[in-house]
């Protein structure tokens, strides 16, 4: 997705991307939704995040193409106490987020 702006410099352009992105290894029970979800924040990530019964951590997340390279470098380290060993992800369509939330079964 892209929107265009007008300011008064110009036009500028800025692309959207919306990612699910599959986090592998050990990445339950060591905060990484919680974590996942500061980093969105301070990105101005939109989205979500969640545990599967599979023991993979799912996030769905939406921003700015250069937030959302930062966000997913962040997502293959991890908190501290993750083990990530690697990512699945997926390009989706747009979505109506209006913040970032941990989603709790």
């Amino acid at each position: 997705m892209i929107f265009i702006s007008r300011s008064k410099s110009g036009i500028f352009y800025v692309m959207i991307i919306s990612r699910e992105i599959t986090v592998k290894g050990e990445v339950q029970g060591v905060n990484f939704r919680h974590y996942t979800r500061e980093q969105a924040i301070r990105l101005g990530i939109l989205g979500t995040v969640r545990n599967c019964a599979d023991g993979t951590v799912v996030i769905n997340a939406q921003g700015e193409e250069h937030d959302m390279d930062t966000f997913m470098k962040w997502c293959f380290k991890g908190p501290s106490r993750a083990m990530v060993v690697g990512l699945e992800v997926a390009e989706t369509g747009a979505q109506d987020y209006e913040s970032f939330e941990i989603i709790r079964k």
